[in-house]
């Protein structure tokens, strides 16, 4: 893929098409704010504004091709895997943060 495509994929994924299923599906992480923090997160391996710029929107637009298609795989291993997945990601993304595991959001 391009990077134009790239950047297109992981709007669709993250902004529309994970969160309509997991409010569909009762998922953990509902909205998109979260599904971008997780991608986002596991991206660059932690807390995505240790890395990325947060002034700068957005934030997915600041990764590198390598790291913008991973995140694309990501989003798209989600989709595949649904909530379990999630669930596991979200945790660690929280864990990066020093916040507990809720089990919902």
């Amino acid at each position: 893929m391009t990077r134009e495509q790239l950047l297109a994929r992981y709007r669709e994924l993250v902004l529309h098409r994970l969160p309509d299923r997991a409010r569909a599906e009762g998922w953990v992480v509902t909205a998109d704010h979260c599904f971008g923090r997780i991608v986002l997160d596991h991206a660059v391996a932690g807390r995505w504004y240790d890395v990325l710029d947060r002034r700068r929107s957005p934030a997915f637009a600041q990764l590198d091709d390598d790291r913008l298609a991973a995140a694309v795989a990501l989003a798209e291993r989600i989709d595949a895997e649904g909530d379990p997945l999630l669930r596991r990601l979200d945790a660690q993304s929280l864990a990066w943060r020093g916040k507990p595991a809720t089990g919902g959001r």
